[in-house]
């Protein structure tokens, strides 16, 4: 470990000098120490011990602005008695009922001893699974408006750990993952092999969440919580002295990447920290460290599952346009007439009759709206979108009143192409609409490079601008999925209508992209990574795994039972059966599993799992009491056991199984698959057989 200079004490009198004996707070359980310090020229930096392991090494903080000297040296500073704070609170929706959010928190002040004398507060909160700290500017003379150039905190690691990580993109978070060590990280590898709507990668950073396995099996994961009115952070790698450095999502237009006035805190800065894979996923820390509830009552919002016009649009069966232009306010064939458009009256109501039967209670609607047809290239499309006028052959008024009497919600969605203003001047109009025909979720998009020019997905600007929607929603009783987004920080605690996100490369890239989809671990890597941020959007449910009919280049690279078992391993409150009804009328035995399963939790239990390799979880209903299990594996096939240990005591159990048949394999043989049904217990032990790219999902009623 570095030599440092050990220079805080606990104190509540005044400032301190830097002649004394360090201070630091621990866990609740003691595991976990943080560690304050001073070097002699006044630096502070903190370390951490993880069962009396260094894991995190000599780490700086500081702030350097644009209209005012760097704020990282000089100090003297106090730290004051650390409190412990042991609650329980419930999700309104979500992984589980009960939320223990047990910490002790430490507030260090620091002070400049000379020149301006500017105050820095960091508070530190330590929990049995993680840290999590802040910076927290006062009010204060010396330090009114803040433009920053750059947050200067660092993680400097003790190993060169095996990392899970996408590069740190401004723009976009649609990237495969790399599997390297620290040592061996280049994001800027990725800029030649990006096709997407939108990339930046200026940096070697990597986005966050970030996960880390160190040589004696300690997990770490990186990320942020309660990011509001402020950049997202990468964290930029020093691939020699192996640790990560915050490099904060900037604009084109400021010099600065964050503007705001005293007083204000930052978003937390998080480290995850387990023995183990499954206990990442377990972990609260990130919807701990936001604040409680603002919006009280959201019983409007009903988790659910849904299917849509989407995949087909993918597919190339439908089109989002109408096929014709409005010219002299009417539309007219100008020779671009297609007869494909999804979003028809008939359509969608095939799709309302087929979620009504099968206990899905919702249905996506993409293409309603006109502009779509003058959505050409991704340049100069403020004013293109109206959202609430539809095209001509989707009848509104008729369709929501079909799906009311058919006990089905209609999904809005609303492709902003990232024209913010545009948007933005529409959104009281385009959320009264939905409540006017009781549409509770929104589907948002923002694809394309952001409107105004210079801005990027990542930065203040966008931050904002998807908070702010979903604030405003709220008001409306509307939930807001949003795509191409900001990375999920918690705020799902504050706001419960902040539902879902997308926030990854999905299930789409397997039905259009170039470079053969989404590879068989993807969502082992997931699992463990980006899930760890919130509810994904992630689309499950292909079944029709070869697309032979429309794409014969493209496929999913799992099997059927893998999809299976993604309504369980991947969590959101909105889950979407992606096929198409055809392909779900054909193969009604296993869809049997998509009308049973939950979307919404009292428990949830990570069995088993590592990293990229293979991932088992078992959630319990809320409504039902019925368990759900899901278990997925990468390229290769393994035999796993499953301890039904997490069952009430003296209570059978009826267990229908979804699992790969013994010739399945993700390329060769997707669809073959073996269902059955047995009778389990709590001291039940079952082997089960994955696969290739395989999976395996149960459905355990009593």
């Amino acid at each position: 470990m570095k030599k440092g200079f050990l220079v805080l004490v606990i104190s509540c009198l005044g400032f301190i000098s830097c002649e004394v004996k360090s201070s630091g707070v621990a866990s609740p359980n003691e595991n976990i120490k943080v560690n304050f310090h001073l070097n002699e020229v006044g630096k502070f930096f903190y370390t951490i011990h993880y069962k009396n392991k260094a894991i995190i090494d000599t780490s700086y903080v500081g702030f350097e602005f644009t209209n005012a000297p760097a704020f990282n040296k000089g100090f003297i500073a106090k730290v004051r008695k650390p409190e412990e704070v042991n609650e329980t609170w419930q999700m309104p929706w979500g992984e589980q009922l009960n939320v223990v959010n047990h910490y002790k928190e430490v507030k260090i002040e620091l002070q400049e001893k000379e020149n301006l004398q500017r105050k820095l507060n960091l508070i530190f909160r330590v929990y049995n699974d993680g840290v999590g700290f802040r910076y927290e500017f006062p009010e204060q003379e010396n330090l009114k408006e803040i433009f920053i150039k750059e947050e200067h905190t660092e993680f400097n690691l003790t190993e060169d750990y095996k990392t899970f990580w996408i590069p740190g993109d401004w723009d976009i978070y649609e990237h495969l993952y790399s599997t390297t060590k620290i040592s061996e990280i280049d994001a800027k590898s990725y800029i030649s092999k990006t096709n997407l709507a939108q990339s930046f990668i200026p940096e070697n950073a990597v986005n966050t969440p970030v996960t880390l396995v160190g040589k004696e099996g300690v997990h770490l994961s990186f990320h942020e919580a309660a990011l509001v009115d402020y950049s997202g952070m990468t964290l930029k790698v020093d691939t020699k002295n192996l640790g990560f450095k915050s490099n904060l999502v900037g604009s084109k237009n400021t010099a600065y990447k964050v503007k705001r006035s005293a007083p204000f805190k930052t978003p937390w800065r998080t480290i995850q920290i387990t023995d183990n894979a499954p206990d990442l996923i377990q972990s609260n820390l990130i919807v701990n460290l936001n604040e409680p509830n603002k919006l009280g009552d959201v019983s409007w919002f009903k988790p659910m599952k849904y299917t849509g016009v989407w995949w087909e649009m993918h597919l190339g069966k439908s089109s989002w346009d109408y096929g014709m232009e409005m010219v002299d306010g009417k539309w007219k064939d100008t020779g671009k007439a297609h007869g494909k458009h999804g979003a028809t009256t008939q359509n969608v109501k095939r799709f309302i009759d087929f979620s009504a039967k099968n206990n899905i209670g919702g249905v996506l609607v993409e293409g309603w709206n006109t502009g779509w047809e003058r959505w050409i290239g991704f340049e100069d499309r403020e004013g293109v979108f109206d959202f609430v006028t539809p095209y001509p052959d989707y009848n509104l008024e008729e369709v929501t009143a079909y799906a009311k009497e058919k006990g089905v919600e209609i999904i809005m969605h609303h492709e902003t192409s990232a024209a913010t203003q545009t948007y933005e001047k529409q959104q009281d109009t385009a959320y009264a609409l939905m409540q006017k025909y009781g549409m509770h979720t929104v589907k948002s998009g923002y694809v394309g490079k952001i409107l105004p020019k210079g801005e990027y997905h990542h930065g203040q600007y966008m931050v904002n601008q998807y908070n702010n929607a979903a604030i405003k929603a709220a008001k409306y009783q509307v939930a807001v999925n949003a795509h191409e987004p900001i990375k999920a920080t918690g705020l799902r605690r504050t706001y419960p209508n902040i539902i879902s996100r997308e926030g990854l490369r999905g299930q789409e890239f397997n039905a259009w992209s170039s470079d053969g989809g989404n590879p068989p671990e993807h969502l082992s890597i997931v699992a463990f990574t980006r899930m760890l941020a919130g509810p994904i959007d992630f689309t499950p449910g292909i079944f029709n795994i070869k697309f032979d009919e429309y794409k014969k280049e493209n496929q999913v690279n799992t099997t059927l039972a893998h999809q299976l078992a993604l309504y369980v391993v991947i969590y959101s409150p909105v889950l979407m059966a992606a096929d198409l009804i055809e392909h779900y009328e054909a193969n009604l035995k296993p869809l049997q599993f998509i009308k049973d399963v939950g979307v919404d939790w009292s428990e949830t239990r990570v069995l088993n799992g590592e990293i990229g390799d293979f991932v088992t979880i078992a959630r319990k209903e809320r409504k039902t009491e019925n368990w759900f299990l899901g278990s997925i594996t990468d390229e290769n096939a393994r035999e796993i056991e499953i301890d039904f240990g997490f069952l009430d005591e003296d209570q059978v159990y009826k267990a229908k199984i979804y699992k790969d048949a013994k010739n399945a394999h993700w390329n060769k043989n997707p669809l073959a698959i073996e269902i059955e049904t047995i009778e389990v217990q709590k001291k039940s032990k079952l082997k089960f057989n994955l696969a290739a790219g395989g999976g395996l999902a149960i459905s355990i009623k009593k």
